[in-house]
Formats: structure tokens, C-alpha cells, sequence
């Protein structure tokens, strides 16, 4: 699927669930890198510019580990979910625009481990 067609299924996704743009509380499903099994976890996400972002200061997370591993994920929120594909932001100005939008204070300043999800 190009991206235009996956950033707009995200943006239909967004209007469903009448988001904005700015963090909320969604969960974020990975495989398990060692065990196969699906892992769940509560995460403050980022809706931004048609794409959900999720972040970490560093990557011992059990979550960022298993994307590395493997890249398939699904979003859920409000008790519907998303597949997607994660994959790790390396453009600055974008990963520093996600922490702003998460945070807005201080913490944005915090350098982070920015990954981006788009639909599959």
C-alpha cells in the first residue's frame, strides 16, 4: 500500500475515533522476541500528520526490543485496534516535534528513541 493511501487509513482511523493531534493513552500490542506471544502494554502515544508515534528515552523497553525484532504491531484504542509497522524515526526536527506533542514541558527537551506506526 503507498504511503499516501496507509497515511490516509490513518487519518479515517483518526476522525473515527475523533482524535486530534497530540498524545493520548492507547495500548500497543508487539510479539515477544524470545517467547513468539503477543505483549501488551498501556502506552501514551502521539497522533501526528496522519501517523501514530510511540517513544522511549532509552531501548531496554520490552516493547522496543520485540519491534526491533519484529515490526508488526497493533494499536488499540478505545477497544478498537490498528495493524501496523513500526519502524524508528531518524529525522530530528520530526522526533523532537513528537516530544513536544507529548509532553509540552520540560520532558520534550529529553532526547528519545521515536517510533513511527503506520497501518498495514
Amino acid at each position: 500500500m503507498p504511503n499516501a493511501l496507509m497515511k490516509q487509513c490513518f487519518m479515517e482511523i483518526a476522525l473515527e475515533f475523533d482524535m486530534k493531534e497530540g498524545w493520548f493513552i492507547g495500548s500497543l500490542t508487539t510479539i515477544g522476541r524470545m517467547s513468539g506471544k503477543e505483549h501488551t502494554v498501556p502506552l501514551r502515544l502521539v497522533f501526528y500528520d496522519g501517523n501514530f508515534y510511540a517513544s522511549r528515552t532509552n531501548p531496554d523497553g520490552d516493547w522496543f526490543k520485540n519491534i526491533v525484532k519484529n515490526p508488526s504491531v497493533t494499536i488499540e484504542v478505545e477497544g478498537r485496534k490498528v495493524a501496523g509497522r513500526a519502524s524508528i524515526v531518524k529525522d530530528e526536527a520530526l522526533s523532537r516535534k513528537i516530544s513536544s506533542l507529548k509532553y509540552g514541558d520540560e520532558r520534550s527537551s529529553i532526547n528519545r528513541i521515536i517510533v513511527e506506526i503506520i497501518p498495514t
